[in-house]
């Protein structure tokens, strides 16, 4: 007698990618990649971008930097969060951010995010959505790829528009009143010491003039 043979049926699956899943970019088409963020779970430095839509004024005006400063002050260590430093380029923003832990990084930007795009709309008198995707964060694990972080945020004007000296819509610009009511201080050890330990080919200037 022959052997029966099992046949192979279409049995539904569960799990697995499946077509659409996944994340869904703002945009016609995604500017930052939607793969699961760095996971951590002590206080470290991040680098964040965030770009905003083509429909946005421009981000360095006297105006629109007021109302960024406003929501910086008023989102200043909330979860968990804390800025370190920042600079305002035309259309996006540099920070560099001190969050507890990864669930930190995300309230707390979430947070900052709502609140920058309220403050604009109302500033333009529109409504909808302000950013042109999610945010873009570079967790910096090392002494020198932190104080090459905030050099590079705090020089960002150079490359952006070629002016020299200081970027008075940066963090490096602010007077004490206003780098303690926009700023927070940083409790790991990589803000508070380790980047001064770092050998770099960058001016330290730059970096010093953040913390």
């Amino acid at each position: 007698m022959r052997a029966a043979r099992q046949l192979a049926l279409p049995i539904p699956q569960h799990g697995g990618r499946r077509r659409g899943a996944g994340r869904k970019p703002k945009g016609p088409r995604p500017l930052v990649s939607h793969k699961v963020r760095a996971q951590f779970g002590k206080p470290l430095p991040v680098h964040v971008t965030l770009r905003v839509g083509e429909h946005v004024w421009n981000l360095r005006s006297g105006r629109s930097y007021r109302s960024l400063k406003v929501c910086l002050a008023a989102a200043a260590g909330r979860f968990g969060l804390r800025v370190i430093a920042f600079s305002i380029q035309g259309n996006h923003i540099h920070l560099i951010v001190e969050p507890n832990d990864t669930e930190a990084l995300s309230r707390g930007m979430q947070g900052l995010c709502i609140r920058i795009a309220k403050r604009l709309n109302a500033m333009m008198r529109s409504s909808g959505r302000v950013f042109a995707d999610h945010y873009h964060s570079r967790l910096l694990r090392s002494p020198s790829e932190t104080v090459s972080a905030i050099a590079y945020v705090l020089d960002n004007h150079r490359h952006h528009h070629g002016e020299p000296g200081v970027d008075r819509y940066s963090s490096a610009a602010l007077d004490d009143a206003e780098r303690v009511n926009l700023l927070s201080r940083p409790v790991g050890w990589l803000l508070r010491v380790g980047w001064r330990r770092a050998r770099w080919h960058v001016r330290r200037s730059s970096a010093a003039d953040a913390l």
